[in-house]
């Protein structure tokens, strides 16, 4: 029932560590995952994929197949495009450097004439159980004449280079540019000093750890499509689909997404196989299911970085930048995803100027495509990168001109005073304390102590380094919607497209309503899976960017229901609106004892009678949060590290974290977004990276040869914050989701050039394995 009282206290607000109310049900067994789930008379699917990484694809035989016990049906490439289903679409505002659009490809549910990468998909077949889909699909050899093959960016752009695409001249998807190269030509002619750096952003395989997973079914006599699958926000997905895949219109295809087990970027859109089983389930009138095993997902799903960088820092004798020259070259893979080159592109010129002055700035990237698994977001999406090449140039720089690195950063830092600023790559940050925060930082780390301890260490017979690092992310887009609906039996249902992915939105989005309405924390039900129940301006989760858009939709939807509460409690308890006033969830009369709470209102509300027509009948509104400004979370990471230098093992001795995220609705769930972060950072510096033959057969293919993070990777972090409110949205906070990583990248990393500094060691490409730093120590002599 709901409360009739006015004495409710307000609970878990903004600011509060309240456990995640997701957590017990998770901890027990109680997930619900889509692959857990199974309908009547489905269906199962399995996909035929390409063994070889370019290829004319002559002909499919697929009667033997057919003929075994089980299968249903079998369905090819040509069979999708004779019905006219569409194509994976990618439309970002990207321009090549004269103006015209970057290049997109076609790319189908499975490939009709040609194969460009291993595990294409080339056929999916349809069975009453998975394993006689997968018996079906061994049995099938598709007849593909090998091409040549390019896996490497910088070789893929050659003139000589096997060609992909016949719209992509020698392989370039986006010539992409920005910057004021006069300035940059000034700045350099006019420096002391001028530090260059290569960087190799190894390519990762995402692993999420729930594999990708589709159940559709279609009902005919409506003529509607349910979709089951994991997704960062089921309105993208479904208008993917129904617009410009299935061409129909979105209110025929719902999609439903329960828990979601991770994602990092990679469900954040339409992958080619829902294609597939969409099509297979309205064909066959059954409900069909596909989930990739681990190994699939190694060679299906997208993967993530993969770009080589030059960099150039111009600098005066004094250490003042004078201006940031950056080329590269990046890697999609063998097609575009939703997300195409922006990543490697736009992403990392938009955050690569950091919490640094920098007047003069060029950015030039060339994105290509490679006979190589679709690369696309992940954790971060261009944002780890571009740290990673700012703060090795900084390191390098320091040590090249002789200058302490800390002092070289703190010479360069954007003061308080300057902000609002606008940054030469077209960023404008609102807030923001970066030598505080890097002080605060220096004094937690014990920074003065470094030394001694290095003594230590040394008398153990290891080498022990340290770094700092700065970093300042520009978050995605943040429009988002909040619908709050007061229902019959008390509770409240809080309506938004932004998706968990194990992200724990449920519990902060909860403490938001719950602070700004003083609705009930425990009668709040975050609803996030449904398409149906949403309407426009239902983003999604991606970027960063969930709070500052979600949040403050709710924030927003708390205060226009607020308003109309004023009119509705002005007519029951027979008062002016303009003397009722709303505080911990009570309306109340002005100098009178007469109140009513919210939930109460709500209910009497719904059975009042003969209501005037100026007076709200209902407290349920529906708010979208347009697209804010991008928030600027930013910090400090300190990263020491011992190596054993006979084996070349790296120990993270002491790691540490200070950042700015605005106003913090849950420092618990914060912290461990950080602790997630920080993590995968270390995984792709330490042990992760993919490897393909010059056959662009995938060489890391399982988890017998792609190795992941451990615990023992990693001490314990020190996390604090030394918050800034954000200044462009009501809520004043910063996303937090992807900070973890673009600290830790160049932490690790300078932290282990600098405890080799003096075997003569500048530079070393990630993964900073033990046999590539013995082989590094060994060959300095």
């Amino acid at each position: 029932m709901a409360p009739d009282t006015a004495e409710l206290p307000l609970k878990f607000g903004i600011g509060q560590p309240v456990t995640r109310s997701e957590d017990p049900r998770h901890l027990t067994g109680g997930g619900n995952y889509t692959d857990d789930n199974n309908l009547d008379n489905q269906l199962f699917a399995r996909f035929v994929r390409s063994q070889v990484a370019h290829g004319v694809l002559e002909s499919i035989e697929i009667a033997e197949a057919i003929s075994m016990p089980g299968v249903v049906a079998v369905f090819t490439g040509a069979d999708l495009s004779a019905d006219g289903i569409g194509n994976i679409p990618s439309s970002l505002p990207l321009k090549n450097r004269d103006g015209t659009p970057y290049v997109v490809p076609p790319r189908s549910g499975l490939a009709v004439d040609r194969v460009r990468h291993v595990g294409d998909p080339i056929a999916v077949v349809i069975a009453k159980t998975s394993s006689q889909a997968q018996e079906a699909a061994e049995v099938i050899t598709p007849d593909i004449s090998p091409l040549p093959v390019v896996i490497d960016a910088e070789k893929a752009i050659k003139p000589d280079a096997p060609q992909l695409h016949e719209e992509a001249t020698n392989n370039i998807c986006l010539d992409f540019f920005v910057g004021d190269e006069d300035a940059v030509e000034k700045a350099f002619s006019e420096a002391d000093h001028v530090t260059k750096l290569r960087i190799d952003n190894t390519r990762v395989v995402v692993n999420a750890m729930e594999p990708r997973s589709v159940i559709a079914e279609y009902d005919a006599e409506n003529h509607k499509f349910t979709v089951h699958m994991p997704t960062q926000g089921v309105m993208g997905v479904k208008g993917t689909l129904s617009k410009s895949i299935f061409k129909i219109s979105p209110e025929k295809l719902r999609v439903l997404s329960n828990d979601v087990g991770g994602s990092f970027g990679m469900k954040g859109a339409a992958f080619v196989e829902p294609i597939s089983i969409l099509y297979a389930a309205r064909k066959l009138g059954r409900p069909v299911k596909w989930t990739a095993d681990r190994s699939e997902s190694f060679v299906a799903d997208h993967q993530g970085r993969d770009s080589i960088i030059y960099a150039e820092l111009a600098l005066s004798a004094a250490g003042d930048f004078l201006g940031l020259r950056v080329n590269g070259v990046g890697n999609c893979g063998a097609y575009l995803t939703a997300m195409g080159p922006a990543p490697m592109t736009n992403v990392i010129c938009r955050n690569i100027i950091s919490v640094y002055k920098t007047p003069a700035f060029s950015y030039a990237t060339k994105a290509v495509f490679t006979n190589t698994v679709p690369t696309g977001p992940y954790r971060g999406a261009g944002r780890p990168e571009s740290k990673y090449i700012m703060e090795q140039l900084v390191d390098k720089a320091a040590r090249e001109m002789g200058i302490d690195r800390v002092q070289l950063r703190r010479r360069n830092l954007i003061p308080p005073s300057a902000m609002p600023y606008s940054s030469p790559n077209g960023q404008k940050y609102d807030s923001g304390e970066f030598e505080a925060i890097m002080d605060a930082a220096l004094d937690r780390s014990d920074w003065s102590g470094f030394e001694k301890r290095r003594s230590l260490s040394e008398k153990n017979g290891k080498l022990r380094g340290i770094s700092i690092t700065n970093y300042l992310e520009n978050t995605g887009a943040a429009g988002e919607l909040a619908d709050i609906r007061f229902r019959d039996d008390g509770t409240v249902a809080l309506v938004t497209g932004a998706k968990d992915m194990g992200t724990s939105h449920r519990t902060p989005f909860a403490q938001i309503l719950h602070d700004r309405l003083g609705v009930p924390y425990e009668a709040i039900e975050v609803i996030q899976n449904d398409s149906d129940e949403m309407s426009a301006g239902a983003s999604g989760s991606g970027g960063s960017k969930t709070l500052v858009g979600a949040g403050n939709a709710i924030s927003d939807c708390a205060s226009a229901i607020i308003e109309k509460g004023k009119i509705s409690a002005g007519h029951i308890m027979e008062a002016a609106v303009e003397d009722i006033v709303f505080s911990d969830g009570n309306f109340i009369v002005t100098g009178t004892d007469k109140t009513i709470h919210v939930m109460a209102l709500a209910q009497k509300l719904k059975s009042l009678k003969n209501i005037p027509n100026d007076v709200p009948t209902s407290l349920d509104e529906k708010a979208v949060h347009d697209a804010s400004p991008s928030s600027f979370p930013n910090g400090c990471h300190v990263c020491e590290v011992e190596i054993e230098p006979e084996t070349g093992v790296v120990e993270i001795v002491k790691y540490l974290v200070v950042d700015d995220f605005g106003v913090v609705i849950n420092p618990l769930v914060v912290e461990g977004q950080v602790q997630g972060g920080v993590m995968q950072g270390v995984g792709q510096i330490l042990v992760e990276r993919t490897l393909y033959d010059e056959d662009g057969q995938l060489i890391t293919g399982s988890y017998m040869d792609y190795c992941m993070p451990r615990a023992d990777n990693l001490c314990n972090i020190d996390f604090s914050t030394r918050n800034v409110p954000c200044k462009t949205n009501p809520l004043g906070v910063k996303g937090c989701g992807e900070a973890g990583n673009g600290g830790s990248m160049p932490a690790v990393m300078n932290a282990i050039l600098h405890a080799l500094e003096d075997n003569g060691i500048e530079e070393l490409d990630a993964p900073a394995t033990p046999n590539r730093i013995w082989e590094a120590i060994k060959n300095a002599g």
